[in-house]
């Protein structure tokens, strides 16, 4: 997301305000994940941990499904798009795990990168109608109405979860550890 200055923050500012925060937060997050999945081949993209099934393509895909989702769908109430329009989510609920196995690392990065773009476009476009405080376009079962605050900060939430699981699996894979790239 672009400042007034038109930089992308990287990391949140040491003293910035309240917008600056929660968007150098998230970009800060989505920095780990591109380091975290970044120059893996197909084998490192599926590998998993334990008993579990996760992997590192399919922590892209879900990211980028994620927000698509939060952005495009839940905040400005368009109809979901490719590949994402074609899913019947209530049947197979874990989609974009499962299918990633079959993606090759360009598209799950470029599938990935391009709902990023196209994510900071569509949330600058709500700061510019509103700001923090600008209504999504659809609300929850029980009648309330998220703003752009909330949806940002659960979209941060969503990136710090599976942070972890990225830091996990990498190591798992070729030993890269640590929080910032050298």
């Amino acid at each position: 997301m672009a400042t007034d200055s038109g930089a992308i923050l990287r990391e949140p500012p040491v003293a910035g305000n309240e917008l600056d925060t929660l968007l150098g937060t998230l970009e800060r997050l989505r920095g780990y994940v591109a380091w975290k999945c970044g120059g893996l081949g197909q084998a490192g993209l599926r590998a998993t941990l334990g008993p579990s099934t996760v992997t590192l393509g399919g922590l892209l895909k879900h990211l980028a499904a994620v927000e698509d989702d939060m952005f495009s769908v839940k905040l400005h109430g368009r109809s979901p798009q490719p590949p994402w329009d074609t899913v019947d989510w209530d049947t197979d609920p874990d989609w974009e795990w499962r299918t990633a196995a079959d993606d090759s690392p360009e598209y799950l990065t470029t599938l990935w990168q391009d709902a990023v773009g196209r994510s900071r476009v569509l949330v600058a476009e709500a700061v510019a109608d509103g700001g923090l405080d600008r209504l999504a376009r659809f609300t929850w079962p029980d009648g309330r109405t998220p703003n752009l605050r909330r949806l940002l900060t659960d979209m941060i939430e969503e990136y710090a979860r599976h942070v972890g699981h990225a830091d996990l699996i990498r190591e798992s894979v070729d030993g890269l550890v640590g929080e910032d790239p050298r």
